[in-house]
């Protein structure tokens, strides 16, 4: 009887564990059907809502990502999500004869990208996988590139979403996340936090009609790891040569790291 008690509590203190949906405390099991939400809201409007509130700026880092994976002829990459396609087109544009697997765990984001690649080509170097960043549904050493870009602080379990990274990976691969910086230099920070709190939300209501997922997304950059703390994630999931840059000023950072 003493062991059912202890099986019962042990239960109960799982089922109570809790995360973070942007400034808010919830269970760790509502956060990804409260993610899938938010992105059912905004997908057909989702890359138009990106040019509006980086300015087209989010143009020069998704290029600057591509530019890091360096595409080699025939590379296969695992976009994780990336349902739009926006970095995939971006990556098969790049890459002689090569192929993308978009994996993303919202249905309405896929259906954005699969009708973009077949409007623009690409319908037969890109297929387009519903699945979960920490339960990824492909085989170990599967995969030439990983990329994640702005996407993984969506993620309720960030540490089991890398580990997943690592095991799909090829030796040799590298890891790629673009994601936004909760730490801009000193001088901006105010002006960054009056725009990002102020501007945004209001530019969600009139493109999306959807304030509140903007200002779910403007509270999630804030709880994400600074970009020196990320890297300490990184490595801790097994990567070796792990590094960051930072763009516009701290915005935004790609994250790197190798499976050895």
């Amino acid at each position: 009887m003493m062991s059912s008690s202890k099986d019962d509590q042990t239960g109960a203190a799982a089922t109570d564990s809790t995360t973070h949906f942007g400034f808010r405390t919830v269970r760790e099991e509502e956060k990804a059907s409260m993610v899938r939400g938010v992105f059912n809201s905004v997908a057909d409007k989702y890359d138009v809502m990106n040019d509006a509130m980086s300015m087209g700026v989010h143009r020069v880092w998704k290029n600057s990502l591509i530019n890091s994976i360096n595409p080699r002829p025939g590379m296969h990459l695992l976009d994780v999500a990336g349902g739009t396609g926006d970095i995939a087109f971006r990556f098969l544009d790049a890459s002689e004869g090569g192929q993308v697997t978009v994996c993303d765990i919202n249905a309405e984001m896929l259906r954005v990208g699969r009708e973009r690649a077949s409007d623009n080509g690409y319908a037969g170097r890109a297929e387009f996988v519903c699945g979960d960043a920490q339960k990824l549904p492909f085989e170990d050493r599967s995969k030439d590139a990983y990329t994640i870009a702005f996407g993984i602080r969506n993620v309720t379990r960030i540490e089991e979403a890398l580990a997943e990274a690592y095991r799909v990976l090829k030796p040799g691969a590298k890891f790629f996340c673009l994601e936004f910086s909760p730490q801009v230099v000193p001088v901006l920070q105010s002006t960054y936090d009056s725009y990002s709190f102020n501007m945004i939300p209001k530019m969600g209501k009139a493109i999306t009609g959807d304030a509140g997922s903007y200002q779910y997304l403007v509270e999630s950059i804030r709880r994400f790891p600074a970009p020196d703390r990320f890297v300490d994630m990184i490595r801790a999931a097994g990567f070796s040569r792990v590094g960051y840059r930072t763009m516009s000023a701290g915005v935004v950072a790609i994250h790197t790291g190798t499976r050895i």
